[in-house]
This record gives C-alpha cells, sequence and structure tokens, in this order.
C-alpha cells in the first residue's frame, strides 16, 4: 500500500498547479476524488498541443491519474450539501478558485473547518489571497515574467525568453505537495488541522533563493549579455554551442583544459576572472568559434576527456529514448479504457517499503459519482434524487 493509504483527498483545484499536487498525493497512495461541475474541469476542455484525444484530452489524462471523479454542481443547495458531507470524512481539501469564489460556493477554509477541524486546507492562488495583485490573473507565463527570472538568461536588449516549461505551475504544485505533507504530519502529532496557502508568485521567487541572495546580500545586479549567456550569475563561458551538426551545453570549464580539448591555446592565456566575468561577450563568442569546428559527439568526447562538465541538448524524442530514462523507469506505461496504450512520466521519488504505483489513469467527467456518494453513506434514493435535481451528474459515465 501507499503511504498515503486511507487518506482521503478532495481536489476541487483545476488547470495544472492544483490537479498535479492532488495526483502526487494520489501517487503517494491517497484516496483523491477529483470533484468537478457537472460539465467537467477546465482543463479538459483547454488541449495543451491541440491534443484533443478521444474523449480525454492529453493535458487532462497527464495530471489526473489515480483519482475518481465526482461531478457536483456546488451552485445548487443538494450540491453544496453533498460536499458538506463529503468533508466531514475528508483528510485534505485542495482549491485554487479566484478570491472570493470559494466563499461565495461555501467551501472556504472557515466554513469547511467548522465541519471538520482536522481538516487540511490547502487553499492555492497567483499572488496570495488578499494584496494588490491578488485579482491579477494567476498565469504561468505572466508569473514568470514578473518573478525576474526572465531576465537572467538571454541576450541583452532582446525580448526576454520564457522556460519551455509550465515552470510556475510546476514548482506551485511541488510547493502545495509538500506543505499538504507537512500539514499531515502536524496533524499526526497534535490532531489539528490548518490552512496551507501557497502562491505562484512566492513559490517562484523562493526557488530563485541563489539568484535574488546575490542581488539582495550581494547587491550584483542582473546584467545580460550581448552573446546569450545561460545566466547573468555564472561566469563564462556557460551555454550551449553549435556543433557541426547539433548542439552541446557547457558549465564553467577551467581554460587550461578547455584550450586542450578544443585545440584553442588561446583559450590557456585567459584569466578566469577577468575572461569569465568582465570579458565575458568575447570569451563567449571564442569558445563558440572553437566549438563550431567540431561534430557533436568528437566534441563531447574531447571535453569529457579532460572532466570538463558538458552533455548533450536533446529534444524530447532524444530525453525519452536515453538509456538512464529506460533504466530508472521515469515513463511508465498503461492501457487507458478510452485513451489506448499511454505512456507519460511516472513517480520521481522511490520509496523501498511504500513504492508509488499507478492505479487508474485520468476518469471521465462524474465516472465515480456512484462510487463515491455509495461509499460515503449516500443511500441509492438519495442518490437518485440528487441526479435528479442536477446537484450530481454522472457525466459520460
Amino acid at each position: 500500500m501507499g503511504i498515503l493509504d486511507g487518506y482521503t483527498v478532495l481536489d476541487c483545484s483545476i488547470a495544472m498547479a492544483g490537479p498535479f499536487a492532488a495526483q502526487r498525493l494520489g501517487d503517494l497512495g491517497a484516496n483523491v476524488i477529483k470533484v468537478e461541475p457537472l460539465t467537467g474541469e477546465w482543463q479538459r476542455h483547454a488541449p495543451a498541443g491541440g491534443i484533443t484525444g478521444n474523449k480525454i484530452n492529453v493535458s487532462f489524462l497527464s495530471l489526473n491519474r489515480n483519482k475518481r471523479s465526482l461531478a457536483i454542481d456546488l451552485k445548487s443547495e443538494g450540491g453544496r450539501a453533498v460536499m458538506q458531507r463529503l468533508v466531514g470524512q475528508a483528510d485534505v481539501f485542495i482549491q485554487n478558485y479566484r478570491p472570493g469564489v470559494a466563499g461565495r460556493l461555501g467551501v472556504d477554509y472557515e466554513t469547511l473547518s467548522a465541519l471538520n477541524p482536522r481538516l487540511i486546507y490547502v487553499s492555492m492562488s497567483g499572488y496570495g489571497e488578499d494584496g494588490p495583485h491578488a485579482r491579477r490573473p494567476g498565469q504561468d507565463l505572466l508569473l514568470q515574467a514578473m518573478s525576474g527570472a526572465m531576465l537572467s538568461t538571454g541576450r541583452k536588449g532582446e525580448p526576454p525568453q520564457a522556460a519551455g516549461q509550465y515552470l510556475v505551475d510546476a514548482v506551485t504544485a511541488y510547493t502545495a505537495f509538500e506543505g499538504a505533507l507537512a500539514a499531515l504530519l502536524h496533524r499526526e502529532r497534535t490532531g489539528e488541522g490548518q490552512k496551507v496557502e501557497v502562491n505562484m508568485l512566492d513559490a517562484i521567487t523562493t526557488l530563485q533563493m541563489q539568484e535574488l541572495s546575490v542581488f539582495t546580500v550581494g547587491h550584483k545586479p542582473q546584467e545580460r549579455s550581448d552573446e546569450p549567456h545561460a545566466h547573468v550569475y555564472i561566469r563564462a563561458p556557460y551555454g550551449t554551442f553549435a556543433t557541426t551538426d547539433g548542439f552541446i551545453a557547457l558549465a564553467m570549464p577551467a581554460f587550461p583544459a578547455l584550450a586542450r580539448a578544443l585545440e584553442a591555446p588561446e583559450l590557456a592565456t585567459l584569466d578566469e576572472m577577468k575572461a569569465g566575468w568582465e570579458d565575458r561577450d568575447q570569451t563567449f563568442a571564442m569558445v563558440r568559434d572553437a566549438i563550431a569546428r567540431f561534430a557533436t559527439a568528437d566534441c563531447l568526447a574531447r571535453l569529457e576527456a579532460e572532466g570538463i562538465w558538458c552533455g548533450p541538448v536533446y529534444g524530447y524524442a532524444d530525453l525519452v529514448a536515453d538509456p538512464q530514462i529506460a533504466h530508472n523507469g521515469t515513463f511508465i506505461e498503461y492501457d487507458h479504457p478510452t485513451e489506448g496504450r499511454v505512456k507519460t512520466p511516472g513517480f520521481p521519488i522511490r520509496f523501498s517499503r511504500t513504492p508509488s504505483e499507478l492505479r487508474f489513469g485520468a476518469p471521465l467527467t462524474g465516472q465515480h459519482t456512484d462510487d463515491i456518494l455509495q461509499a460515503s453513506g449516500f443511500s441509492a434514493d438519495e442518490i437518485a434524487a440528487l441526479v435528479q435535481a442536477g446537484a450530481i451528474g454522472r457525466g459520460d459515465a
């Protein structure tokens, strides 16, 4: 059994950050109930990459395994009554509604903690539940831009480039996951539930612990270079460089070793501090020209022979085919009843006694409504009446 077997999580979140956090709890064995509107959660209708799937798009599929779906109309009296009964039996509640929405739906912390004082209530937001920016849209790209991170890479004077991942969403998800686990540990020791607040702005800001401390403590400003240096606070050469047939990544090499590897004796004469910091554009250009003479495999072999930190630049096809990925079992594969064979990233933490496991793939809207409510003590007549009233739904089930 998973570490969190026996714990029940009510996942009322949408999009990526909240559902990803809840999925991690499900991967550890928690009974995660995906509480959705009768028409399905927002992510069901917003496929990344335009990959719509058969009945479940890939975005939703990737963020909602190990969950069961319960379709409720929380705007109805009957739907709110169902939620209140479920909360009485739950351990964790997760929501990332816009400020004020939880209160209007009757699922705010004050209301639910009164029903269940042991409840761990995880509230996720873009910028915080109050304050001058509380009502701004909490969207990944906007938070990347606001965080300052974009101005640590790229060329001076050119538009900043966003990360190639939904970085803020992912970091916020893991922050919420961590917060939920810590609050559960506190409850095990004291019996007390509590509210756990996580916002995207703080999550991406604190992720930059080292960089921001260099700025706030060391008073070193962000100064991008003319060359596409990979980070403003690391000495040159540091970044990606073109070879005759691809690209490599190179990190902070010793200049004598680099000179030997690239047969470029002029590099051996460079002073690490002056060339690495003061003249980093010139240094970058010298290294770029030297590397451009070699094929990728040859260049990497030369650099590795000198103990220099380097590596290939992969696309997703290269990553998925890499032997270390296969050795680690990084991806899992399973058969989904509507989407067929699914290959997706699996479980990043390995436990020797309580391993994570795939119990089921992402559900259809309301697929488990009857099962969840029956297990929570609702009679068949009550369920039928709620369906008739439109308070709950069976969706595609």
